[in-house]
């Protein structure tokens, strides 16, 4: 990469060179069986399983990434402020607010959402429809990836638990009486006991 002043621009070091032939020296030599750098803006990352390579802008927010461009519609924007919780997705694990993430910092992660939950055929699905947890169901995706991070993490969670690791999420319609006993039952039953 060159830039002003004639000077090179080592794409694995960032050291600078005064001509292309000593970057190359350079980069043979003190790079030899590295990968070669990606290109800016292009990420991997695995969502519900499957590998993708894809071509972020610098400015996209994993929302716009996962709903916008990938069209997995599950993921909710309410807020855009970080405040309600429908955008949540598992992120290596834990859940995130994907409005408040950059795509570009996600290179490696591992994304579940919603759509990938309701696939695996996840207790959670089940016992959110029975218990009625869902109105408008605008909340809905976001609720049960948190509960899903939740029960991945704590498999056997209290009903105090359960409402600290879903007060980041907001209901419109007021369904949040049912949403510890859903959860309860999805942990039952992934134990077996149901």
């Amino acid at each position: 990469m060159k830039e002003a002043s004639n000077q090179y621009l080592c794409p694995y070091c960032s050291h600078k060179y005064q001509s292309f032939d000593v970057l190359k020296t350079h980069v043979l030599e003190a790079h030899a069986g590295e990968p070669a750098p990606q290109p800016e803006g292009l990420i991997n990352l695995t969502v519900n399983g499957e590998k993708h390579q894809v071509h972020v802008e610098s400015q996209w927010t994993l929302y716009q990434l996962l709903h916008d461009q990938m069209g997995l519609l599950g993921i909710k924007m309410f807020c855009d402020r970080g405040a309600c919780g429908s955008c949540t997705v598992i992120m290596d694990g834990r859940p995130i607010l994907s409005c408040m993430t950059f795509a570009i910092e996600c290179d490696g992660v591992v994304i579940e959402t919603a759509e990938g939950i309701a696939e695996a055929n996840h207790p959670l699905v089940d016992s959110y429809v029975k218990h009625h947890t869902m109105q408008c169901g605008y909340c809905t995706p976001g609720f049960i990836t948190t509960a899903k991070a939740l029960l991945d993490k704590n498999p056997e969670p209290t009903e105090e638990e359960i409402r600290k690791a879903l007060s980041g999420n907001l209901c419109r319609c007021g369904t949040y009486p049912q949403h510890p006993k859903a959860v309860l039952e999805a942990a039952e039953h992934l134990k077996g006991g149901k």
